[in-house]
């Protein structure tokens, strides 16, 4: 028997901000959709052509607030080509939220305040 992990699901109180923001920081696009008939969800898969992973973005109607997300000790981590042209553009953004330079990686927050790790290759 054989597993292999396709996506992991982020819900998001702002889809437009939160797709805008994997694009820009992680070069992700809308894969697909699914729009429940009643209007009280979204599912959106993102990903692009590095890797069949996808990240399930989920946004529901009645779930306006934030969502408390713990003491923040998960993360999805991203492998970069280009380390320092990434932390630039993470830095611009103002996205950054913790650095290690001794384990050379830092960590980059997204609108609902999901911690994601960008290691060089």
């Amino acid at each position: 028997m054989r597993f292999r992990m396709v996506h992991e699901n982020y819900n998001v109180s702002d889809l437009d901000k939160s797709l805008k923001f994997y694009e820009e920081a992680l070069g992700l696009t809308e894969k697909r959709r699914k729009t429940a008939s009643d209007g009280s969800f979204i599912i959106v898969y993102i990903g692009n052509e590095e890797a069949d992973f996808e990240m399930e973005l989920t946004w529901l109607r009645d779930h306006p607030q934030k969502y408390d997300i713990g003491e923040e000790e998960f993360h999805l981590a991203f492998r970069t080509d280009d380390y320092e042209r990434a932390h630039r553009m993470h830095e611009e953004m103002g996205c950054i939220c913790f650095e290690n330079p001794a384990m050379g990686i830092y960590f980059i927050k997204d609108p609902d305040g999901y911690w994601l790790e960008i290691i060089p290759d």
